[in-house]
Protein backbone atom coordinates (compact mmCIF):
# COMPACT_ATOMS: atom_id res chain seq x y z
CA UNK A 1 0.00 0.00 0.00
CA UNK A 2 1.33 3.49 -0.90
CA UNK A 3 2.43 6.04 2.54
CA UNK A 4 -0.68 7.22 3.01
CA UNK A 5 1.20 10.96 4.18
CA UNK A 6 1.91 11.19 0.15
CA UNK A 7 -1.85 10.46 -1.54
CA UNK A 8 -2.62 13.59 -3.50
CA UNK A 9 -6.07 14.50 -4.74
CA UNK A 10 -5.02 11.87 -7.59
CA UNK A 11 -4.97 9.07 -5.22
CA UNK A 12 -7.57 5.95 -6.26
CA UNK A 13 -8.52 2.94 -3.84
CA UNK A 14 -10.33 -0.05 -4.86
CA UNK A 15 -13.52 0.30 -4.55
CA UNK A 16 -13.65 4.02 -4.82
CA UNK A 17 -15.80 5.48 -6.92
CA UNK A 18 -13.20 6.59 -9.01
CA UNK A 19 -11.71 3.75 -9.58
CA UNK A 20 -15.30 1.66 -10.12
CA UNK A 21 -16.23 4.35 -12.99
CA UNK A 22 -12.43 4.13 -14.36
CA UNK A 23 -13.35 0.60 -14.10
CA UNK A 24 -16.64 0.71 -16.36
CA UNK A 25 -15.46 3.54 -18.59
CA UNK A 26 -18.37 5.45 -16.94
CA UNK A 27 -18.50 9.55 -15.26
CA UNK A 28 -18.14 9.40 -11.36
CA UNK A 29 -21.79 11.20 -11.74
CA UNK A 30 -22.71 7.74 -13.21
CA UNK A 31 -20.86 5.64 -10.40
CA UNK A 32 -22.63 7.77 -8.08
CA UNK A 33 -26.20 6.62 -8.80
CA UNK A 34 -24.81 3.28 -7.15
CA UNK A 35 -24.14 4.94 -3.58
CA UNK A 36 -25.60 3.81 -0.54
CA UNK A 37 -23.58 5.68 1.91
CA UNK A 38 -21.39 9.28 2.21
CA UNK A 39 -19.23 8.93 4.75
CA UNK A 40 -18.22 12.74 5.75
CA UNK A 41 -14.26 12.36 7.41
CA UNK A 42 -13.01 15.26 9.54
CA UNK A 43 -9.46 15.96 8.23
CA UNK A 44 -9.05 18.77 10.89
CA UNK A 45 -5.35 19.32 12.18
CA UNK A 46 -6.22 16.93 15.24
CA UNK A 47 -6.39 14.05 13.52
CA UNK A 48 -2.77 13.40 12.69
CA UNK A 49 -2.33 12.94 16.54
CA UNK A 50 -0.71 10.05 16.79
CA UNK A 51 -2.93 8.36 19.97
CA UNK A 52 -3.96 5.51 18.13
CA UNK A 53 -2.00 2.68 20.40
CA UNK A 54 0.54 1.40 16.78
CA UNK A 55 1.77 5.33 16.75
CA UNK A 56 -0.63 5.33 13.72
CA UNK A 57 -2.15 9.05 13.17
CA UNK A 58 -6.02 9.31 13.57
CA UNK A 59 -5.66 10.30 9.92
CA UNK A 60 -3.51 7.40 8.78
CA UNK A 61 -5.71 4.83 10.76
CA UNK A 62 -9.26 6.61 9.48
CA UNK A 63 -7.81 6.17 5.74
CA UNK A 64 -6.89 2.66 6.12
CA UNK A 65 -10.70 1.94 7.34
CA UNK A 66 -12.11 3.64 4.35
CA UNK A 67 -10.12 1.87 2.16
CA UNK A 68 -11.31 -1.61 3.46
CA UNK A 69 -14.75 -0.60 3.83
CA UNK A 70 -14.66 0.33 -0.43
CA UNK A 71 -13.27 -2.38 -1.13
CA UNK A 72 -15.67 -4.18 0.11
CA UNK A 73 -18.35 -2.45 -1.10
CA UNK A 74 -17.12 -1.43 -4.32
CA UNK A 75 -18.94 1.72 -5.91
CA UNK A 76 -21.42 2.34 -2.74
CA UNK A 77 -19.71 4.37 -0.44
CA UNK A 78 -18.82 8.35 -1.37
CA UNK A 79 -15.90 9.65 0.79
CA UNK A 80 -15.70 13.36 1.30
CA UNK A 81 -13.87 15.27 3.53
CA UNK A 82 -14.10 18.24 6.17
CA UNK A 83 -11.90 20.76 8.39
CA UNK A 84 -12.35 24.42 7.20
CA UNK A 85 -14.36 23.23 3.93
CA UNK A 86 -15.72 20.57 2.53
CA UNK A 87 -15.04 18.23 -0.67
CA UNK A 88 -15.47 15.40 -2.19
CA UNK A 89 -12.65 12.62 -2.85
CA UNK A 90 -13.98 10.46 -5.94
CA UNK A 91 -10.83 8.97 -5.19
CA UNK A 92 -12.18 7.28 -1.54
CA UNK A 93 -8.90 9.11 -0.05
CA UNK A 94 -10.09 11.38 2.37
CA UNK A 95 -7.26 14.14 1.81
CA UNK A 96 -5.57 15.30 5.13
CA UNK A 97 -6.37 19.44 5.19
CA UNK A 98 -5.43 20.57 8.68
CA UNK A 99 -7.49 23.63 9.97
CA UNK A 100 -10.36 23.68 11.80
CA UNK A 101 -13.80 21.68 12.29
CA UNK A 102 -16.22 23.40 10.13
CA UNK A 103 -19.24 20.74 10.67
CA UNK A 104 -21.22 23.86 8.79
CA UNK A 105 -19.44 22.99 5.50
CA UNK A 106 -19.31 19.39 6.13
CA UNK A 107 -22.85 19.59 6.35
CA UNK A 108 -23.88 21.86 3.62
CA UNK A 109 -22.34 19.29 1.43
CA UNK A 110 -23.94 16.32 2.87
CA UNK A 111 -27.27 18.23 2.00
CA UNK A 112 -26.86 17.07 -1.21
CA UNK A 113 -27.24 13.44 -0.50
CA UNK A 114 -30.51 14.34 2.03
CA UNK A 115 -33.53 12.63 1.42
CA UNK A 116 -32.12 10.41 -1.33
CA UNK A 117 -32.13 6.88 0.50
CA UNK A 118 -28.12 7.08 0.76
CA UNK A 119 -27.03 6.74 4.13
CA UNK A 120 -25.22 9.46 5.83
CA UNK A 121 -21.95 9.48 8.54
CA UNK A 122 -20.22 11.81 9.70
CA UNK A 123 -16.70 10.55 11.25
CA UNK A 124 -14.98 13.29 13.74
CA UNK A 125 -12.69 13.37 16.84
CA UNK A 126 -13.45 17.13 17.55
CA UNK A 127 -15.84 20.08 18.61
CA UNK A 128 -17.52 22.04 15.80
CA UNK A 129 -16.24 25.62 15.39
CA UNK A 130 -19.90 26.62 16.11
CA UNK A 131 -22.24 24.39 17.96
CA UNK A 132 -25.44 26.03 17.52
CA UNK A 133 -25.20 26.66 13.53
CA UNK A 134 -23.91 22.92 12.91
CA UNK A 135 -27.67 21.54 15.00
CA UNK A 136 -29.26 24.47 13.66
CA UNK A 137 -28.35 22.96 9.86
CA UNK A 138 -28.36 18.83 11.35
CA UNK A 139 -32.49 20.13 12.23
CA UNK A 140 -33.39 20.71 8.12
CA UNK A 141 -32.21 17.45 7.31
CA UNK A 142 -35.04 14.99 6.23
CA UNK A 143 -32.69 12.16 6.27
CA UNK A 144 -30.62 10.48 9.48
CA UNK A 145 -27.44 12.02 10.25
CA UNK A 146 -25.00 8.92 12.37
CA UNK A 147 -22.12 9.75 13.82
CA UNK A 148 -18.58 8.35 14.37
CA UNK A 149 -16.91 9.70 17.57
CA UNK A 150 -13.26 9.28 17.02
CA UNK A 151 -11.37 11.25 19.47
CA UNK A 152 -9.97 11.40 23.00
CA UNK A 153 -12.46 11.12 25.70
CA UNK A 154 -11.20 14.72 27.29
CA UNK A 155 -13.45 17.70 25.79
CA UNK A 156 -16.70 17.84 24.38
CA UNK A 157 -16.61 16.50 21.46
CA UNK A 158 -18.15 13.20 21.97
CA UNK A 159 -21.03 14.26 23.83
CA UNK A 160 -21.98 17.08 20.32
CA UNK A 161 -21.73 14.33 17.80
CA UNK A 162 -24.50 12.30 20.33
CA UNK A 163 -26.64 15.38 19.99
CA UNK A 164 -26.16 16.05 16.83
CA UNK A 165 -27.13 12.43 15.51
CA UNK A 166 -30.35 12.87 18.38
CA UNK A 167 -31.40 15.98 16.36
CA UNK A 168 -31.63 13.99 12.97
CA UNK A 169 -32.90 10.67 14.92
CA UNK A 170 -29.65 9.01 14.05
CA UNK A 171 -27.23 6.47 15.21
CA UNK A 172 -23.89 7.56 17.70
CA UNK A 173 -21.08 5.40 18.01
CA UNK A 174 -18.17 5.92 19.81
CA UNK A 175 -14.76 4.20 18.85
CA UNK A 176 -12.34 4.74 21.08
CA UNK A 177 -8.89 6.07 19.51
CA UNK A 178 -7.12 2.91 20.12
CA UNK A 179 -9.79 1.13 18.51
CA UNK A 180 -10.09 3.02 15.20
CA UNK A 181 -8.70 -0.36 13.75
CA UNK A 182 -12.49 -1.11 13.79
CA UNK A 183 -14.07 2.00 12.10
CA UNK A 184 -15.26 -0.22 9.07
CA UNK A 185 -16.63 -2.68 11.52
CA UNK A 186 -18.52 0.12 13.36
CA UNK A 187 -19.52 1.98 9.63
CA UNK A 188 -20.54 -1.50 8.48
CA UNK A 189 -22.77 -1.25 11.13
CA UNK A 190 -24.57 1.33 10.77
CA UNK A 191 -25.01 0.55 6.99
CA UNK A 192 -26.80 -2.52 7.72
CA UNK A 193 -28.88 -0.85 10.67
Amino acid sequence: MPDINNRTNQSIVAGSLGAVSKKNNSSIAMGFMGVKVLVMVDVSGSMMDRDTGDGSSRYEVAVKQLELLQAENPGEVAVCCFSNGAQFCPGGVPLMLSGTTDMVAALRMMLMADNTGIRLILISDGEPDDDEKTIALARKFKSKIDTVFVGSESGRGRSFLKELSAATGGISITTEVNQLGKLSDNITRLIAA
